[in-house]
């Protein structure tokens, strides 16, 4: 008998593309779409394989709440940098669940807890002790943690970076602790931890030998700990902005500087001058940046001292009184300065400027804001000299005239950044401007000279621009607003705030920016609940919201904002027409986390507190201090209790 031949198996078709695809070739696409805050979640929802794939390809995790962190662990198990600064109710169990997750153990080395308040010591523990590859933990604003909490944080032994930014109980013993334990320390933040003297910062420097960048902002030191701190041979960030007890005469005593030394900061720093400063600086030649704001005056002497800096880039001399040797100096230094900062020198001039900008052409960044007496004479020469300016900013110089701004258009081709508030631009100045296709970030607040003729050659023009602001320009109608939506689809900041020509049309224009994550209509009387729906509908990433005194924003607005807008965690209500009802249905918007609501007429204390009480993730409420003896205690506490810190404010009608 015949053998019977094997049939061939049928080849199978997919009817998914996305099979054929490496699981690598989806990391890859998945790297494409971390701006979007949604792509991800619907690539996820694709099909299951999609849904298996971005659960081990995501590494950053930032939650609203805690009480879905247990199941996010298994959804979730490579996360590296777990951010916790939105939840407001971190504990100890919350802590806890984090290091007793089987992966987050061995995977987590970064943890943000910059805005939690709820843990102890316990919870601290837990998570140094148990996640061993933790590099990075940021405890700022912990200003309830003292030295039982160091001693915790000193568990983490392959620490790398720690913040302790106004953790303002941490003594010179928990410091110590930490130095101790934690030997790998390459970043260390103490601004404003008022009670870490010379003692602790010297022991840090003493046994933290890795350091590279060091915070000692308003620390009470002296020249005392900076003898050990100039020994570390890997520092190259310093920054001792505010240090009073730091003076010449100390700084005069320091046999060393510390050559390594890459970026200085010494703001505020009252006590000293030139002659303490070169003291300080001696010999460092890989100095880049320097800030020198609010500090001594800018002098020859000073000017002689930077000339020692042959690597200085960046120099920021912000409310400085400055001589005519001293700022003329500059023009002489061999460094060649790319940043450059004179924000508020008062005492500036036409040719002092000039002469700067003229020997230093391969400026990127310039700050002149407040500098009153510069005028036309200025802008030319920065203009026809700095031609790769990327940065701007001009606010208040009341002295320039409208024709000055045609100059920036005309050369200024590469620039990203432009703040002219409060000064004599025009439409004529805008439609130069508008060449500058590069631009992202336009401030034009208090611009009365300007009108939409300006405006539409703006959103023409600037096809990137990200941030608008228009604060108090009152020439602005609709018209300007719509050609600037148009033009700019990508808008994600706008502030509109008290321009009474704006009207409903203006939101519905702008509804189309879907990118928008902020927006400023504060004293638009003429917008009303029907604007802000369009907003609402078609701006789902939106952010940030204020609408105070939109007298005719109401109840209606409230719905849909608790519907489309899921990602609101700021919202200003103060003097709208919302009541209870409104107030109450916002509370089902569960990111949000930041309220001000000052002189409502229609909110009761009763309705208040229902509102309040199902917002759970709220940081922060702004209320009327007659309001404090009308709400249970009971219920301040509780809020209290879980995270919610209230501000009141006794402020008329």
């Amino acid at each position: 008998m015949k053998k019977p031949t094997k049939m061939a198996q049928p080849q199978t078709y997919t009817n998914n593309p996305f099979d054929i695809l490496t699981e690598e070739i989806i990391f890859t696409i998945l790297d494409h779409l971390n701006s979007h805050p949604f792509a991800k979640k619907s690539f996820s929802l694709t099909c299951k394989t999609f849904y298996l794939i971005e659960s081990r390809h995501r590494r950053t995790l930032k939650p609203f709440c805690t009480q879905l962190l247990e199941r996010t662990s298994f959804r979730y198990p490579f996360i590296a940098q777990l951010d916790l600064s939105l939840c407001a109710q971190v504990d100890d169990n919350a802590l806890n669940i984090v290091s007793s997750s089987s992966t987050w153990k061995s995977s987590l080395w970064g943890v943000n807890l910059s805005k939690s308040r709820l843990f102890s010591e316990v919870g601290l523990s837990s998570l140094c002790v148990n996640c061993v590859n933790l590099v990075e933990i940021d405890l700022s604003n912990m200003s309830e943690m003292g030295d039982v909490a160091a001693v915790a944080i000193a568990e983490a032994k392959n620490l790398e970076s720690l913040w302790l930014a106004r953790c303002k109980l941490i003594t010179d013993m928990g410091i110590a602790r930490i130095a101790i334990g934690c030997r790998k320390l390459r970043l260390l933040c103490l601004k404003w931890c008022l009670r870490i003297g010379d003692l602790g910062v010297g022991l840090v420097a003493l046994k933290c030998k890795e350091i590279r960048t060091l915070d000692l902002s308003y620390l009470p030191i002296t020249e005392q700990c900076l003898r050990s701190v100039m020994q570390l041979q890997y520092l190259e960030d310093l920054i001792l902005e505010g240090c009073y007890g730091i003076d010449d005469d100390g700084l005069a005593t320091l046999e060393q500087s510390c050559k390594p030394l890459k970026v200085l900061n010494m703001s505020n720093c009252q006590n000293i001058s030139h002659v303490g400063f070169s003291c300080l600086t001696n010999g460092a030649v890989s100095l880049q940046q320097l800030t020198l704001a609010y500090s001594f005056a800018f002098t020859a002497d000073l000017s002689k001292c930077l000339q020692n800096f042959p690597a200085l880039q960046s120099v920021k001399f912000d409310g400085c009184s400055v001589t005519c040797s001293g700022i003329t100096a500059i023009g002489n230094w061999c460094a060649s300065l790319t940043e450059l900062s004179l924000r508020a020198c008062s005492g500036l001039t036409d040719e002092q400027l000039s002469f700067v900008v003229q020997s230093h052409k391969e400026l990127k960044k310039l700050d002149i804001t407040c500098c009153c007496k510069i005028t036309y004479v200025s802008i030319d020469s920065i203009t026809n000299s700095c031609t790769s300016l990327t940065s701007l900013r001009m606010e208040c110089c009341s002295s320039v005239s409208k024709e000055a701004f045609v100059l920036i258009g005309q050369h200024c081709r590469y620039l990203e950044e432009l703040d002219v508030t409060d000064n004599e631009v025009d439409d004529e100045g805008l439609k130069s401007i508008s060449r500058c296709s590069k631009l992202l970030n336009l401030k034009l607040g208090i611009c009365s000279n300007i009108t939409d003729n300006g405006l539409t050659h703006v959103g023409k023009g600037c096809s990137m621009l990200k941030e608008l602001d228009l604060y108090r320009s009152t020439g602005i109608t609709d018209v300007g607003i719509a050609a600037i939506s148009h033009g700019c689809s990508s808008l994600e900041e706008v502030n509109i705030a008290y321009n009474d020509r704006i009207t409903d049309a203006s939101l519905t224009s702008l509804s189309k920016c879907s990118s928008l994550k902020v927006l400023e209509i504060r004293g638009c009387t003429h917008v009303s609940s029907v604007g802000l729906l369009s907003i609402a509908m078609g701006c789902r990433q939106l952010t940030v919201l204020d609408i105070k005194k939109c007298f005719n924003i109401n109840d209606n607005a409230m719905l849909p904002l608790a519907l489309y807008s899921q990602n609101l965690k700021q919202i200003n209500l103060s003097y709208c027409s919302v009541t209870d009802t409104g107030l109450v249905t916002l509370a089902n918007i569960n990111r949000l986390q930041n309220m001000t609501i000052l002189h409502l007429m229609g909110l009761t204390p009763n309705g208040l507190t229902a509102a309040l009480l199902s917002c759970r993730g709220l940081k922060k409420v702004k209320l009327h201090a007659s309001f404090k003896p009308l709400l249970p205690r009971s219920f301040l506490g509780y809020m209290e209790a879980h995270g919610c810190v209230f501000q009141w404010r006794d402020k008329a009608f």
